[in-house]
């Protein structure tokens, strides 16, 4: 097993995203393009980290684009689920507080309740937890747009990643912080249960006919994701 150094990979990375972005043939959002790219580096950092080959997974989200809160991979180790990843275009940014487009904050209101959730826009890192901030952002030196395989990036995008990949879930120690938890978790699962309604998913669509039919018949959608949550 070859494990590539920090300079490697992450030249590597700005080859790729720089031929990317700027293939005029290619179509879509540009965060869009950083998927592919994104995955290997991933792969090599977790290399460099200390894991083996295939440990860690990424999964991608279904590509929705009415979606407001569904992040853009899950991601396991040993195909446990660890945390979440969040893209955006280059330039925005891995601080979601200081986002200033209504659908990026919007979002972020939303996301803010998972527990270990990494953004970024292929430029800066940026882990989260429970909507705050761990450690610093972690910003490349260069641009994954012209830097090619010029791009470099300080050691603490290592940590970052390693940080990220061993989260390990926390059991509250008090009452107020289970309520704290539960309801941050039960708002995001509201939200995408109605955001599925809205879609008219099959399964949740029957399960309110039912809940109506034998609960609730004055329930409109929200008092119904609401009771589902």
């Amino acid at each position: 097993m070859v494990v590539p150094t920090l300079e490697q990979a992450v030249s590597a990375f700005g080859k790729r995203t720089k031929a990317k972005l700027s293939n005029v043939a290619i179509s879509g959002a540009p965060e869009d393009q950083l998927r592919g790219p994104l995955e290997v580096l991933l792969a090599d950092l977790a290399l460099i980290a200390g894991h083996q080959p295939g440990a860690v997974g990424l999964v991608g989200e279904t590509s929705l684009s009415e979606d407001r809160t569904r992040p853009d991979y899950a991601v396991t180790v040993l195909n446990a689920l660890v945390g979440f990843i969040e893209l955006k275009a280059p330039g925005k940014g891995a601080n979601p507080r200081t986002f200033k487009d209504k659908h990026d904050k919007a979002q972020w209101e939303r996301l803010k309740s998972l527990p270990n959730l990494l953004y970024t826009d292929g430029n800066s890192f940026g882990l989260w937890r429970d909507g705050d901030r761990v450690g610093d952002v972690i910003r490349l030196d260069g641009d994954v747009e012209t830097s090619g395989d010029k791009l470099t990036a300080p050691p603490g995008l290592v940590m970052l990643v390693t940080d990220f990949l061993s989260w390990q879930p926390i059991s509250p120690k008090s009452p107020k912080r289970l309520a704290e938890v539960s309801a941050r978790l039960c708002r995001l699962l509201r939200e995408e249960v109605g955001e599925q309604l809205r879609k008219e998913n099959a399964g949740l669509t029957g399960l309110a006919k039912d809940w109506r039919r034998l609960l609730f018949p004055e329930a409109d959608d929200a008092s119904f994701a609401d009771g589902y949550a």
